[in-house]
């Protein structure tokens, strides 16, 4: 099970290719370089365009480029645009998702801890820029804070995960 779709994946490869091409790049060169198809990369530009991630140039020497510096564009932001809301689960709340709700929620145990586990999913996802992701040099946290464990839990106690019971 992957967690991002082919669609999600090819963007990050394609933003990945504009920031290394300050001057910018076209679809066809994209396509090359990984080795992805033409139509399906245009597509992709497209939307990355209509949302505001990416610009487009007209002429001889058009094609596009980042329309945001990559440290100002997180993973969750792309992600949540991209896939058009990122959730864990069904259940878990989406600005995109509304009424697709699970019919066991009133009934489910898990509920609430996997919201709480996909709220700490997007807030580390929000953490991370493109910048982080496409340039070794930039500077990444030494060590991610460390996670309190979900309270109580299905069991009664916390403990962190891995531990014995």
């Amino acid at each position: 099970m992957t967690l991002l779709s082919r669609k999600a994946d090819y963007a990050l490869l394609i933003l990945s290719y504009l920031y290394g091409k300050p001057v910018g790049g076209n679809a066809r060169s994209i396509a090359e370089t990984f080795h992805l198809s033409r139509p399906f990369v245009a597509n992709i530009l497209k939307e990355l365009c209509q949302k505001g991630f990416v610009t487009s140039h007209r002429g001889v020497k058009g094609g596009y480029s980042l329309a945001r510096p990559a440290n100002t564009i997180s993973l969750a932001e792309l992600l949540e645009t991209v896939e058009d809301g990122f959730r864990l689960t069904a259940c878990n709340p989406s600005q995109h998702h509304s009424g697709d709700a699970c019919a066991l929620t009133d009934v489910c145990t898990i509920h609430g801890p996997m919201a709480e586990v996909h709220n700490r999913l997007v807030g580390v996802l929000r953490g991370v820029t493109l910048a982080e992701l496409f340039d070794p040099a930039t500077p990444k946290p030494t060590a991610y804070p460390a996670l309190p464990v979900l309270s109580g839990g299905c069991c009664g106690s916390a403990r962190p995960l891995g531990s014995p019971a």
